[in-house]
This record gives C-alpha cells, sequence and structure tokens, in this order.
C-alpha cells in the first residue's frame, strides 16, 4: 500500500496511507488528504494509484514543482519529492517507518499547532466547527422532526471533517438503532444495522468517550470490526453523544475508505466539542418532540374520548353514549340521574342535538330554584291579571318549548300539586295558562333530572308514581366522577383547557403530583367542583404547570416503590383509606363495600395503630362491631 509523507513548515513530518483508486490532496478538509500549509490554499492534485502505476495531475491551482521545473501531470516512483507551496510531499511505494518524535518536539508540535491562525488550522476549525453548530441551531428553530435534525447534524459533522460517510446512532431502549446515515449503500446499511454491536462502537457507548483509529485495516484491535470490514473503512472517528447527567445516549460514527490518517487526535478532540454541543441541542430538540407527541396523544385521546360536547372514556360513560345515541332519535321521555354535578343537562343538550327536533328550541328550567308560588306561571305561563304583578299575558316554557325540548332539571323538588298538572299535561299534550281554562296544544319531548333517588321519594310519599313511570321510560344514570378512574385526568386537561381560553394566563398543564392528587380526591361536587377549582387555579397559581396546592389538595404520596410484596401492601393501605374516607370512616360500610369481613378492616387499623404505637395489636370486641353497625 503507497503513502505520501507530508514535510509541512514548523510541523513534524505526516505519513499518510493512501487506498486504491483517485486521492485528492490539497488546503482544507474537502479533500481526502488535507495539506494545514496556507501557502498551499486554493492548489488541489489528485493523485491516481491502480494497478501499480502512480501519478499525479494538477485539478486546482499553480503546478507543482519537481526537480526545480514546475509540472502538471507527473508519473511517480518510489521516493520522488514534489512540492505544494512550502510543503514538500514524498512519495512510497510502502508506508516508511514513522519518525520516532521525543515528548520535547511534540509539545512544540502542539503549540506551534495552536498558535495558528485562521488561514489553516485549529482557530479556523473552530470557527467552522462553530459554524456547522450555528446552522444546526438554525434548524433546530425551524422545529423539524428529530430525524431530519439527525440528518442535518450528520451533514455539517461531514462537511467538518471531510469524512466519506456516516451514521448517527441513538439508543432505543438500551439497543442501539442507526437514525440517520450518508454515503452508504443499502447493501453496507443494512449490513451496519446488524453489525452495530461491533468493537468500535461497542468501545466508545460503554466508556463514553471518543476513539480516532487512524488506519483501521492495519490495526490490530479494530481492523476486524464488522463496521470496518464491511464499508471497507481505512479510518475511522466516533465520539459520544451525552446527556446533561453524562449518560449516553448515542453517538457519531465516521468513516473514510480511500484514505488512511484522515482522522486525527486533534480532529477528534474537534467533534469532540462539536458533539457536545449538538448533543445538548438535540436532547432538547427530543423533548420538544417528546412533548409534541405526548400532546397529539392526549389531543387524540381526548377526542376519542369526545361524546358532542361531553368527555368520557371510561366503561359507564361508554355505556351511557351508546344508550343516548339509541335514545336520541326515539320520541320518547328521558329520565337523566345522577349526583349533582355530573353533568346531566350537558346529556339533555345532547339528547336534543342527536334528536329529530334539533331545529327546535330547546328550553331548560330548574324546578329546585323558582319559587313555589311562580313555578306553576314559569312552566304553564299566565295570562294579563291572573295574579297580583301579572300587568302582561306571558308564555309558559311549555308553549317555548313547542316543536322541541323542554328540561326539567331536578324534577324530584317539583311539589304535589304541581306534578299532578305535570301529568296531566304530558298525558293530554295541552297546558292552559295560570287565570285561563283554555288549553293549548304543544308538541314537545320531555327530558328530566333529578340527583334523588325517586323510588324512596314515592315510598316516602313525596313523588307521584304515576308521573315516575311518565317520565321514566328510558332512564340514563350517570356515574360520580370518583367512580371514572382516568376520565378525571382528560375531563381536567379538557376543562383546563376551558378556563385558560375564558381566562388567559400561561398555565399548560398539571405536575405529576397534580395529576396523582386529582385522582385520589373524592370530588363530592363532580365535575361542577373540579370546573370551580380549575378556575380558581387558573387565576391564581403562579407556575406554568399546577400544583395541588394550586387545586387545594393534599400532596399524594409518590409512586410506590421497591417490591411487589411491598407495593401490594402500600396499594392496600391506600385502597382501605380512600374507602374508608368515602364511606365517612365508618369501618363496617367501607367492609360492605370492599366486599370483605368487618373484622378485616378492623384488623387492618389496628395492626396500624399497634405498630405506631409500638404495642401489639388487639382483636376487636363484638360491642365494636355491633355499636359501629348501629
Amino acid at each position: 500500500m503507497a503513502a505520501l509523507t507530508l514535510q509541512e513548515p514548523d510541523s513534524s513530518p505526516r505519513i499518510v496511507t493512501l487506498a486504491p483508486g483517485v486521492v485528492t490532496v490539497g488546503h482544507g478538509n474537502d479533500n481526502q488528504v488535507a495539506l494545514r500549509d496556507p501557502t498551499t490554499r486554493g492548489a488541489v492534485i489528485a493523485l491516481d494509484c491502480q494497478q501499480g502505476l502512480y501519478s499525479i495531475s494538477v485539478i486546482e491551482g499553480p503546478a507543482v514543482l519537481f526537480r526545480g521545473r514546475r509540472q502538471t501531470h507527473l508519473r511517480l516512483s518510489d521516493g520522488d519529492t514534489f512540492r505544494m507551496g512550502r510543503t514538500d510531499v514524498t512519495f512510497h511505494l510502502r508506508p516508511p517507518p514513522r519518525p520516532a518524535t521525543d515528548a520535547a518536539e511534540l509539545k512544540v508540535d502542539s503549540a506551534r499547532a495552536e498558535a495558528r491562525d485562521a488561514d489553516g488550522s485549529t482557530t479556523g476549525s473552530l470557527v467552522a466547527a462553530l459554524t456547522e453548530l450555528h446552522r444546526f441551531s438554525e434548524r433546530l428553530a425551524s422545529q423539524e422532526s428529530v430525524d431530519k435534525l439527525l440528518e442535518a447534524l450528520l451533514d455539517g459533522v461531514i462537511r467538518l471533517t471531510g469524512a466519506d460517510k456516516g451514521f448517527v446512532v441513538l439508543l432505543e431502549a438500551g439497543r442501539p438503532q442507526i437514525r440517520a446515515a450518508r454515503r452508504l449503500e443499502r447493501h453496507s446499511m443494512e449490513s451496519s444495522v446488524e453489525s452495530l454491536s461491533d468493537s468500535i462502537l461497542k468501545r466508545v457507548l460503554e466508556s463514553r468517550k471518543p476513539l480516532v483509529v487512524a488506519d483501521a485495516r492495519h490495526d490490530q484491535e479494530f481492523n476486524s470490526s464488522e463496521s470496518v470490514v464491511s464499508l471497507r473503512l481505512c479510518s475511522v472517528m466516533c465520539v459520544p453523544l451525552l446527556d446533561r447527567a453524562g449518560g449516553v445516549f448515542g453517538a457519531l460514527y465516521l468513516g473514510n475508505d480511500r484514505v488512511v490518517d484522515r482522522f486525527d487526535q486533534r480532529g477528534l478532540e474537534l467533534l469532540s466539542i462539536y458533539g457536545a454541543q449538538a448533543s445538548l441541542l438535540l436532547q432538547n430538540a427530543r423533548l420538544v418532540s417528546s412533548l409534541s407527541r405526548e400532546n397529539a396523544q392526549l389531543k387524540q385521546a381526548a377526542e376519542e374520548s369526545r361524546f358532542g360536547e361531553i368527555v368520557g372514556a371510561c366503561d359507564s360513560m361508554r355505556e351511557v353514549f351508546r344508550k343516548l345515541e339509541k335514545v336520541a332519535a326515539a320520541d320518547i321521555p328521558v329520565l337523566v340521574t345522577g349526583e349533582t354535578g355530573t353533568g346531566k343537562e350537558l346529556i339533555a343538550r345532547e339528547l336534543h342535538r342527536r334528536s329529530n327536533r334539533r331545529g327546535g328550541p330547546f328550553v331548560a328550567i330548574n324546578c329546585g330554584a323558582i319559587p313555589e308560588n311562580l313555578l306553576e306561571s314559569e312552566l304553564f305561563g299566565h295570562v294579563r291579571g291572573a295574579f297580583t304583578g301579572a300587568n302582561t299575558t306571558r308564555q309558559g316554557r311549555f308553549q317555548e318549548a313547542s316543536g322541541g325540548t323542554l328540561f326539567l332539571d331536578e324534577i324530584g323538588e317539583l311539589p304535589l300539586h304541581l306534578q299532578v298538572k305535570l301529568l296531566r299535561a304530558l298525558q293530554e299534550r295541552s297546558v292552559a295558562k295560570v287565570g285561563e281554562n283554555r288549553p293549548e296544544a304543544v308538541d314537545i319531548r320531555i327530558v328530566a333530572a333529578t340527583h334523588r333517588r325517586l323510588a324512596e321519594e314515592i315510598r316516602e310519599g313525596r313523588f307521584r308514581e304515576d308521573l315516575y313511570y311518565r317520565l321514566n321510560v328510558i332512564n340514563l344514570h350517570l356515574p360520580p366522577l370518583r367512580d371514572r378512574g382516568d376520565d378525571v385526568e382528560v375531563l381536567a386537561r379538557h376543562l383546563l383547557a376551558r378556563c385558560v381560553r375564558e381566562f388567559g394566563g400561561s398555565i399548560t398543564g398539571f405536575n405529576p403530583a397534580a395529576l396523582r392528587a386529582l385522582r385520589r380526591e373524592n370530588w363530592p361536587g363532580n365535575i361542577r367542583q373540579l370546573e370551580n377549582r380549575l378556575k380558581k387555579a387558573v387565576v391564581l397559581a403562579e407556575g406554568p404547570l399546577l400544583t395541588p396546592a394550586d387545586l387545594e389538595l393534599e400532596t399524594p404520596p409518590e409512586p410506590v416503590g421497591g417490591n411487589l410484596a411491598a407495593a401490594v401492601e402500600q396499594f392496600k393501605e391506600r385502597y382501605i383509606d380512600e374507602t374508608l374516607r368515602r364511606n365517612g370512616g365508618n369501618r363496617t360500610r367501607t367492609a360492605r363495600e370492599l366486599g370483605v369481613d368487618a373484622r378485616t378492616v378492623f384488623r387492618f387499623l389496628e395492626a396500624r395503630r399497634a405498630r405506631q404505637e409500638g404495642r401489639a395489636p388487639q382483636e376487636p370486641t363484638e360491642a365494636d362491631l355491633t355499636e359501629e353497625s348501629a
């Protein structure tokens, strides 16, 4: 294998081994053999090494000086020396022994190299590295995908080092994967993917230190490396990509398949500096990409959990949606039941929106919010002079809703004497204004709602059974928020976005502790209570992420760690505590809800109390059980 000895001014001799083929020699990293001598600027020659014949041809710049004459084409023999600028280049059919250089000379050479100006070397290379970093930062600001940024990173590194080919490796689930590649043929690429466990890459990833192999084919340690063999590399340079904590998350791998000694220690140091800065930018890009992906997933989950204006994805809500879709088009009464704040009016509006009456009015009246002496007039209207203050004739809600849907909220609050009149109106589909006996036909669909247990109200004589069966043709029961699992988080994000739009501010989401607190809270006021908390937090919170304190919730413990047995015990303790809280501390009702014997809950609480007090636990007495169950 042929070689060149380069004797540049103020530098020690360099030996460069030549691979078969055409090799360019000139100033700057765009050439396979890069000269540092500033007097060679603009000069480029092609050295053709094929079938045992060696020649040079001038491509750019002045002719070379050979034996006192200027030459543009020259056939070379072993030992021939020619000059480019102030650099002497000697050709060898076989690489000569590398000159021994003592430590003092190395220090002098290093000092000279660092003192060079921008025309030729380290300073200029640093400027080039900074330029590439600037380009990469601009691409980063354009919010391109991580894969596009990796390609930009690789392009910049190849320009900076003059490498022939290279790839970026990232660790995915602990395994190296090629995420960007340049100048690799398809079969070589596939081979490289399979050989990512090769010794060079493995050394860099494990040691977290950069590595340069100047003569890869003759290096005893790395000449059998699969990437060197499959990619036919002459020289290799590889640097790790490190995160802020010093952990490795990938590597830059560069190779040259035509020139030995294409990379040296100085180039490796420069690439390491570039790689360290690029790593920070790349981490930010990956973080932004991850957040964008998470945001998109959350939006998709929110859309998938929406049913019109209603948000919910738990099984019980999906059952409500299924029934609602079936009964919406049927012109029959619907009774919506559930605790206060569960969204009964939203269900009523969605029924109207999906019904054949959607072109008609949707009229809502809260039967518990209007004084009893005015409620009849509100429902059925009144004529002028019907009572004191009735100065004009006025339509009631029944007449206003004709052709559409009438929503009777809190129907359980309706007085008995009005229940009779409501029943008659539903049966006869007509109403009479207060102070008038002439009935008016109305064409309406009734949707009623209540938080009361109407079956108990009937037994207590506070609600008419015949009216109940008239209203409760179809029942839609809304589960309380505490029983809707992950819907709490989905609803919280949906409501937070709405609150931010309404009140402004810079709130972007919840911190992890706030999300855990949201799921742990009992929410006796259900969605209405959750929305009120969020409105208050959006107005008063200071940071971009809401905390448990912003939501007026207790900070929950950190997620369970340790072995499985410890995790199970911690979960049992939390679950029993939450059930106790829901049942107001009553251990008998808690045991009933948990499906266990009351003694089990007593023993659990007694064991915990005994551990805290440093004593032996005691068995519950029959008096304890009888007293609380009573």
